[in-house]
């Protein structure tokens, strides 16, 4: 079932792109709760590095840069899609 979930997760992440891009567009802003969005970017930047270093999924460590230059909106998805690859 999680293979099947793979295109949710980049929608949702180009969703997110799309979303910190309009907000930054509309006032220079990248998110409304910037206290909170840092919270949650380093929490997911951290579950990352954890589970990458038990999974060896090296490549969803490519959502890192993600969560940070454009939000966790963008990185959380990005980072479920890279995670949700198939085994090979």
């Amino acid at each position: 079932m999680i293979p099947r979930l793979r295109p949710v997760w980049l929608v949702l992440a180009a969703a997110g792109a799309a979303h910190a891009w309009w907000l930054w567009a509309q006032g220079g802003e990248w998110a409304p709760a910037g206290g909170d969005m840092a919270i949650a970017a380093l929490t997911l930047s951290l579950w990352a590095l954890a589970e990458t270093a038990v999974r060896r999924n090296w490549e969803a460590l490519a959502a890192i840069p993600a969560v940070w230059l454009i939000g966790p909106g963008c990185g959380l998805p990005l980072y479920l899609f890279l995670r949700a690859r198939p085994v090979r």
